[in-house]
């Protein structure tokens, strides 16, 4: 039978930096080591100027075709997920496949999902292989969300950063479509919304329900001191950080009960990079062993739906993620939204180093 597998993931950020000592400048409210305790994050990766997610996504993808796991012509659909478009019309899919110099047979569309869009892509992509409709499919994530925050912003500004990471998925001849088995296979999965939550994380303005004009640019400072607009991101960080930690812990639960029904067991848990305050946490309350759990958060940051995948690519550099185990992929946040889904990689996965 044909199943989809995770054959390669490469990744690319942006060349800009900021780091800590930059902050606490902006912001003496915060120190170096209270933004090291807090966040876990020494420094962020930030797009320039005039660089796009698109053109972060071009680069992650060229990566991963120059490193030989898969080629442009090979390539029946692409599938973007980012909140941060080009344009508002067309798709950015579209644009990225004529860059990329994909066929013209070649499907593409956007995803519009943030720390849950990996997991829900690999869902989505399960199905375009699995259903028939793809042999392989390039699944990009790419994200400049530090263009949406302001400046004078002490809670968003220090958590997040920019990114891509292209994966390749594609459908492999295989006896068993279960992980459990020990085939090379994607899920099973769980999803959830909560748009009850929409507010805590949100761009208010630029859209059909609020275009943006010369009142939504005026910025407006908070009782905590914090400037910004409503073209800009708000983060409700404590209600952010309250679903998640209501969230996770037992969705992570039902998969660990389901993997032991099958007398198997999970051996890596890579959760959306988030921060380290909510990674401590969440660690504690799903009680995962340390030596099984991952966190690059230092030296990335929170690249929104690219963390999880960017992990992946670090976690081979320890040991954590191997070919043949199986590893627990959760995202969580914006939206509100959640998913999971288990994967064993196959054994001639390939991820290609970041620097």
């Amino acid at each position: 039978m044909k199943i989809a597998q995770i054959s390669g993931i490469a990744a690319w950020l942006p060349d800009g930096r900021l780091d800590n000592a930059e902050l606490v400048k902006a912001f003496p409210k915060w120190t170096e080591e209270k933004l090291r305790r807090k966040l876990g994050i020494d420094e962020r990766p930030i797009a320039a100027e005039n660089e796009t997610a698109t053109d972060l996504g071009v680069l992650a993808a060229k990566r991963l075709f120059d490193a030989g796991i898969a080629r442009p012509d090979e390539i029946d659909f692409l599938v973007l997920c980012t909140q941060s478009p080009d344009y508002l019309l067309p798709s950015s899919a579209c644009v990225m496949q004529a860059r990329l110099g994909l066929r013209r047979e070649c499907g593409a569309f956007d995803i519009n999902l943030g720390c849950s869009g990996y997991v829900y892509g690999l869902g989505v992509c399960k199905g375009l292989i699995e259903s028939g409709i793809a042999k392989k499919v390039l699944f990009v994530t790419a994200e400049t969300y530090c263009k949406h925050i302001n400046e004078r912003d002490s809670v968003s500004r220090p958590i997040f950063s920019d990114g891509a990471a292209a994966t390749l998925l594609e459908a492999v001849e295989y006896d068993a479509n279960d992980v459990f088995s020990g085939a090379p296979a994607l899920g099973p999965f769980e999803f959830g919304t909560d748009g009850t939550g929409a507010d805590m994380l949100i761009v208010e303005a630029g859209g059909a329900r609020l275009p943006s004009n010369a009142e939504t640019a005026v910025e407006h400072i908070d009782m905590h001191g914090n400037y910004r607009s409503q073209d800009q991101l708000y983060m409700n960080g404590p209600g952010v950080f309250t679903f998640s930690i209501n969230v996770v812990p037992p969705l992570v639960r039902r998969f660990r009960d389901l993997v032991a029904r099958h007398d198997a067991e999970i051996d890596a848990y890579v959760f959306h990079q988030a921060n380290k305050f909510m990674l401590d946490r969440l660690l504690d309350l799903c009680d995962i062993e340390p030596e099984k759990y991952f966190n690059d958060v230092a030296t990335r940051g929170n690249t929104v739906s690219c963390t999880i995948p960017i992990a992946i690519i670090d976690a081979m550099k320890t040991g954590l993620v191997q070919p043949g185990r199986l590893a627990l992929l959760v995202g969580f946040g914006v939206g509100l939204s959640w998913g999971a889904g288990l994967v064993r990689f196959p054994e001639n996965f390939r991820v290609v180093p970041l620097e």
